[in-house]
């Protein structure tokens, strides 16, 4: 949305840079290399779980992390803040859910690194990586999470223009985006009236 219209009837418009990170399409190659370097990291990240039968056939491998996640010290803080997930946690834990939920993790990194080298549904790819980061962070992993969650809101915020330089330059235009029709709509009727309005002004 390029304005919103305040209650007073005042029309507030976006910052250029904004409408020009987020909306024109010369900022894909702006994108380009940041999505294709938050791809490479997700890619990565899951070929050496999917290699590796702690991650993707036993799960141990993610058990030791939620198990580390759990442990309230006694001296310091616990890795995990908030008592809500660390009982989550706890609760996939005892139900065992990392023998599947590890295949889940190794694969997922893998489809999310695909879908934003090649270009394709950036908006939701990133939109599961940042969530995978949150959840890292939510249980007390740092590491590079912090730097992929910025990329990853970034690329969800320009998902229009992000993945242009790649399959949703394909993909978008197939799929249709029904929200365009709408607002050319709306730009139609908007026209019609102003030239009504221009009509009846030069008719007095």
């Amino acid at each position: 949305m390029a304005y919103i219209i305040s209650r007073k009837g005042n029309s507030i418009q976006d910052p250029p840079l904004v409408k020009f990170l987020l909306r024109d399409t010369r900022a894909a190659l702006l994108w380009l290399p940041l999505r294709i370097w938050l791809g490479l990291q997700w890619f990565n990240s899951a070929t050496h779980k999917i290699d590796n039968p702690a991650w993707v056939s036993t799960g141990e491998a993610l058990k030791g992390f939620w198990e580390r996640a759990v442990i309230i010290p006694e001296s310091g803080r616990p890795a995990i803040t908030f008592d809500g997930y660390r009982s989550f946690i706890q609760s996939m834990l005892d139900a065992e859910a990392y023998t599947w939920f590890g295949k889940l993790v190794a694969y997922g990194e893998l489809l999310i690194g695909i879908a934003l080298i090649a270009g394709a549904f950036i908006g939701v790819a990133a939109f599961f990586g940042a969530f995978m980061n949150w959840n890292f962070m939510m249980a007390g992993s740092a590491s590079s999470n912090p730097m992929l969650l910025i990329v990853a809101v970034g690329l969800i915020l320009a998902w229009k223009v992000g993945g242009y330089l790649g399959a949703d330059f394909f993909l978008l235009r197939w799929l249709g985006t029904p929200w365009r029709a709408q607002n050319s709509a709306k730009d139609s009727r908007k026209a019609d009236r102003t030239a009504e309005g221009l009509t009846a002004a030069s008719g007095d």
